[in-house]
């Protein structure tokens, strides 16, 4: 037991019954300062559970996580239009109406820059839909937000969104970049990420 948490919150943790999933907690309870209601939160939206199996694997045997690992599936956005055909207009301002909610189920260490971020690319301009840093590994996180199934062309704009971060607004000292796409596939919506030429799939629901 851990005398950062409350009786409060302990109350909410012995009602599970896997040891692993109440050591997830605790921690995250430390990491992330979070308050009763927040823990009771994590649990009725099964965070543990949408955690894959080899993330869980790591944390049992306390091995070093990549960004990717912590990374909720499905990831949940609260969805207040009462429709599921949106625009990628629609999907942003979902995001961003809940957006501390949204940056928790990409994981840990997100922060908000800017939405629309403006950057110039020889004479034209472009907007960059969600630009987030991450301050435990130290890099940018480009966010493209696409309403149909994943083409060529969504990940040819994303990598010169990133190298243009990496070119004009990191320091030496921050890492490459880190680019995700949020797009549309069989009704259901798919983050891939992309980061040293891997891709790796979430889906995401509306709720």
């Amino acid at each position: 037991m851990s005398h950062l948490l409350s009786y409060s919150h302990y109350v909410e943790l012995v009602v599970l019954d896997d040891i692993n999933a109440i050591n997830y907690y605790i921690n995250a309870v430390i990491s992330n300062k979070l308050t009763v209601r927040d823990l009771r939160k994590r649990i009725k939206n099964k965070e543990y559970e949408r955690i894959d199996e080899d993330t869980r694997n790591k944390l049992v045997n306390n091995n070093e996580l990549e960004l990717v690992d912590t990374v909720k599936n499905p990831i949940l956005i609260r969805n207040t239009t009462g429709v599921d055909n949106i625009s990628e207009k629609m999907l942003q301002k979902l995001i961003l109406e809940n957006l501390n909610e949204f940056l928790d189920e990409l994981g840990d260490g997100y922060s908000y820059v800017k939405n629309e971020y403006k950057i110039k690319i020889g004479d034209s301009y472009n907007y960059i839909d969600l630009l987030l840093f991450n301050y435990i590994y130290n890099a940018f996180v480009v966010v493209e937000l696409k309403v149909t199934e994943l083409k060529k062309e969504h990940i040819g704009q994303t990598l010169v969104y990133m190298n243009y971060i990496d070119e004009h607004i990191k320091s030496v000292s921050q890492n490459k970049t880190i680019g995700i796409i949020i797009v549309k596939v069989d009704n259901k919506f798919v983050m891939h990420y992309y980061k040293e030429g891997r891709m790796i799939s979430r889906e995401y629901e509306l709720i």
